[in-house]
């Protein structure tokens, strides 16, 4: 159909060839026929496209299923070739031996020295002057400090003219004594004539006696302003400080002109170290482990200076007196060292191992092979496990009776253990078992991720 001049649609006349050809493909059975066709010839504008047959469509459809099919199979082989297969689980194993093994107990402690004498002031008042500092090494009876002393010498001549005060009263209570034993003596003459009453006699006897108490009052008195005396010249004694003891300062608190007030409590002006070539250590021990540490173990500690030099030593004295250190108690237990060469210093910090007991080639395992579990097995807690592997090659636990542990093994007193049984530490990733594939001489970097 098409429009003409006045706008009215009018049919195609189509040539016979191609009304022909139209009857040849709609009759499919009917065998098609070449069509010749000589001259111009004029198609309409818009071909009809006949319609695909039921063989034509199932063909397709069969093409485009096996076109799927082909399509998800490829993609299976992909996937099953190049997807790495699962690895085969793996244990890392370790040979039980015999050797040395040590319980220890480890605690922190702070080195001190054996003796410490604090050297302090009895008396109030200034410092003149100092003749010790830090480091100083001191003699017993060396004078190290000097207070001020012109107060306690005033207070000295202030006592001394006290005593002589006393003293003059003493000779005045005599003197008044000696006469009223005169006057007493003649009351007692006259009266024996009755030339006095006996009220004079007995106030005479009265005076006499309040004489003695008088001399004796006197006597106390100078007894009393001897002992200030005393008192006084002790404390200007204390003005000149010395040390008690041989020794080294470790500490100097105090600096000239520092004013000190010995109260209720006498302050310290010097810290003296009677030895410093022997060092104690004090250490913290738990209540837990302090059943097994006692005096004359073994002991060994290092210190942050020296943190690749461990320090022997012996504890000395395991004190009783409980310290409770947030909700948890220790006891003190004061390890003895040797320290001629002067390197360990009052109030280092030092990390202590006390071999409490120790045992020489005994059947032990490493400390990994109790700790491992096999995922999904039942854990027993109350007893000591390891894995072996057996005959196929499968795990099996194997329970024994453990006795001494350190840091790296745990005796093994009773069991089905023995020595050169390979026992289970772990599992090996898939990291681990591909670097043991490799060839000698791969693999030797970090495992990149």
């Amino acid at each position: 159909m098409k429009p003409d001049g006045n706008g009215h649609k009018t049919e195609d006349k189509l040539v016979p060839e191609v009304q022909a050809r139209r009857a040849d493909i709609a009759d499919p059975a009917r065998p098609a026929e070449p069509v010749v066709i000589e001259g111009p010839v004029h198609l309409p504008a818009m071909m009809p496209v006949p319609e695909p047959g039921p063989r034509r469509r199932f063909r397709r459809g069969l093409a485009l299923a096996a076109l799927v099919v082909g399509t998800a199979l490829a993609g299976a082989a992909y996937w099953y070739w190049l997807t790495p297969a699962a690895p085969v689980e793996r244990y890392k194993t370790v040979r039980v031996d015999r050797g040395p093994i040590s319980a220890v107990v480890t605690a922190t402690g702070t080195v001190n020295p054996v003796i410490t004498v604090q050297v302090g002031s009895q008396v109030s008042g200034i410092i003149k002057a100092l003749y010790a500092d830090f480091n100083s090494i001191v003699k017993a009876g060396q004078v190290v400090a000097q207070v001020d002393p012109e107060p306690f010498e005033a207070k000295v001549d202030q006592a001394r003219a006290n005593l002589k005060t006393a003293q003059s009263n003493l000779v005045k209570a005599r003197t008044d004594l000696a006469q009223r034993k005169l006057e007493m003596d003649r009351m007692v003459e006259l009266r024996g004539q009755d030339f006095v009453a006996q009220s004079d006699l007995d106030l005479a006897v009265t005076n006499y006696r309040d004489a003695i108490a008088q001399v004796d009052l006197s006597i106390a008195g100078v007894d009393q302003a001897a002992a200030v005396l005393d008192s006084a010249k002790l404390d200007l004694k204390h003005c000149t400080i010395n040390s008690p003891v041989d020794g080294i300062v470790v500490s100097r608190n105090v600096d000239v002109g520092q004013t000190v007030a010995a109260s209720l409590q006498a302050p310290t002006l010097f810290l003296i170290a009677q030895d410093l070539t022997h060092m104690q250590v004090d250490a913290n021990v738990s209540e837990s482990d302090i059943g097994g540490v006692a005096e004359g173990k073994d002991a060994e500690f290092t210190v942050d200076a020296y943190p690749n030099q461990p320090f022997k030593g012996t504890v000395v004295q395991v004190r009783n007196a409980p310290i409770s250190i947030q909700n948890v108690v220790t006891y003190d237990v004061v390890i003895g060292a040797d320290n001629r060469a002067l390197k360990l210093k009052p109030g280092m910090t030092a990390n202590v191992s006390i071999v409490t007991l120790r045992k020489d080639q005994v059947l032990r395992v490493p400390n990994a092979a109790p700790r491992f579990k096999l995922p999904g097995a039942p854990i027993e807690r109350q007893k000591a496990v390891v894995w072996k592997l057996d005959n196929k090659g499968m795990p099996r636990p194997i329970t024994f009776q453990a006795g001494i542990v350190d840091s790296a093994f745990t005796e093994v007193v009773g069991g089905d253990i023995h020595e050169g049984d390979a026992v289970i530490v772990g599992v090996e990733t898939v990291g681990e078992q591909e670097h043991k594939a490799l060839p000698p001489g791969f693999g030797g970097g970090p495992p990149m991720r």
